[in-house]
């Protein structure tokens, strides 16, 4: 095999996200919270790290943190328009409230930006995740 043949598994330009640390203060309900929602399954342990696999190359590995409290951040996926209204279903059943708007004033309703359909949640440590089945127009 010579070693300038295309893999593809790896980019061949720019730079794709691999995976990102997704700070819990229990590693496991905050895994197996988003997976349920997401229609996803929890990997194995690696080390310190509960992976989601995303599907697209892109893993989320929840990492327990319980010494300081957990800094709220934004995670946004891009998902399917066909299982849009499964993942808001899932909401309703775990009692979740889900907000048209990332400053959580709408509630029980989703938005309808970029001609696709969105909607804001948080997770067990406050993060702020979105569901949306277009993504961003940007200039």
């Amino acid at each position: 095999m010579s070693h300038a043949q295309h893999t593809p598994d790896l980019p061949t330009t720019g730079a794709h996200l691999n995976h990102t640390v997704v700070f819990a203060s229990d590693r496991r309900l905050s895994a197996d919270f988003l997976a349920a929602v997401l229609g996803l399954e929890v990997g194995a342990p690696f080390g310190p790290f509960l992976p989601v696999d995303l599907g697209n190359g892109v893993t989320l590995d929840y990492y327990e943190k319980r010494d300081e409290p957990i800094q709220s951040q934004h995670y946004a996926f891009l998902v399917p328009e066909e299982r849009f209204a499964a993942m808001i279903g899932r909401l309703e059943a775990l009692g979740v409230t889900y907000y048209a708007d990332p400053s959580h004033t709408e509630p029980g309703r989703v938005n309808d930006l970029f001609g696709g359909r969105g909607a804001y949640f948080g997770d067990p440590d406050g993060h702020n995740m979105e569901i949306m089945t277009r993504p961003y127009v940007r200039p």
